[in-house]
């Protein structure tokens, strides 16, 4: 609808221009008005503001004359009604698209809330899209709103704000990534959170050093310096190139290139008795390899033996080809 509105524009406004040139020319060529007195005419004459000719006028530059006014009135009308409509029709469409957002965040549960939408954010929702998490982005920059807007539920405000956060739903949030680049908004965007919402899983963004613990005390559960994260990266390629990158090229980008998977126990224990890795026997169903294990106290176990007893509320990673990834997916009906 706004993209035939703004062409009806375009062309509004070449009819505008059209018969201005048009009255310039006539009045110029076909009258012998200085270009001076041709322009003037031209303006008083389509603006219908009624000022002095600027000498005496035949029949035929009198005949020209109402044409103009005619043809001008008409285009003028034309515009501003185009105009208008562009308008109302833009502000309506806006207050419907709010509507729609704001009812399919209110139908969200155990959603991730991504404050602040730059390289990290954004990225971090990259990721989410592509496993397909539910997600609420907040962002006070409206021309970033205008840009994701189409692809991504935004709530329009600043994350301090408890009202900000309770339209994001974050009393039924399961996570929120707080990737805004100052650490005092990070700080307070933490505190606040977390008063909202005790059992959310706050993950935040720090650029310094000296505020990762300040985060932490602050209720985060997880702070990441993207910065030392990126030095660490390009120092490991120069001590261990090709193990770094065998590393980048276990992919867990998407449903059909990932090459890791964290799988619950319990998605195992409705379909077969595992009362260890061996029952399990992935290797042999599948072609994945367990790589570790997660306790549900949090205890990580690298490469467990194949005898380890599994615990309910546990997780194993699990290894494979994107193939086998799939397989394992398919054939315990995971995600």
């Amino acid at each position: 609808m706004l993209k035939l509105l703004r062409s009806k524009i375009s062309l509004a406004l070449l009819l505008i221009v059209f018969v201005v040139l048009s009255g310039i020319l006539g009045y110029r060529y076909l009258f012998d008005f200085t270009w001076l007195d041709a322009s003037y005419m031209t303006i008083i004459t389509v603006t219908t503001v009624g000022f002095t000719e600027v000498g005496p006028m035949d029949h035929n530059a009198k005949i020209f004359t109402v044409i103009l006014i005619v043809t001008s009135v008409f285009i003028f009308a034309y515009a501003l009604s185009v105009i208008t409509e562009y308008i109302l029709g833009r502000n309506s469409l806006q207050l419907l698209k709010k509507k729609k957002v704001k009812k399919k965040i209110n139908s969200l549960s155990d959603h991730v809330i991504v404050c602040g939408f730059g390289r990290n954010g954004n990225q971090a929702a990259e990721r989410l899209r592509a496993y397909k998490k539910p997600f609420v982005v907040i962002e006070r920059d409206k021309e970033v709103l205008e840009k994701f807007e189409d692809d991504v539920l935004f709530v329009e405000g600043d994350a301090n704000e408890d009202e900000v956060l309770m339209a994001a739903g974050i009393e039924r949030a399961q996570y929120l990534i707080t990737a805004l680049p100052d650490d005092a908004t990070n700080l307070f965007v933490v505190l606040s959170s977390k008063q909202l919402n005790k059992d959310l899983f706050v993950i935040s963004r720090a650029s310094q050093v000296t505020s990762q613990k300040k985060l932490l005390l602050a209720g985060a559960d997880k702070v990441i310096m993207p910065d030392k994260i990126g030095g660490d990266h390009m120092a490991s390629l120069v001590v261990m190139p090709d193990l770094i990158t065998f590393m980048d090229k276990l992919s867990v980008e998407g449903e059909h290139t990932t090459n890791l998977e964290e799988v619950p126990i319990e998605d195992f224990a409705d379909q077969v008795e595992c009362n260890s890795l061996r029952d399990l026997d992935l290797r042999k169903k599948t072609g994945c390899t367990i790589i570790g294990y997660i306790a549900p106290d949090g205890t990580y176990i690298i490469n467990p033996e194949a005898d380890l007893e599994l615990q309910p509320k546990s997780k194993v990673i699990v290894l494979g080809r994107p193939e086998q990834i799939k397989k394992l997916n398919e054939m315990f009906h995971i995600r």
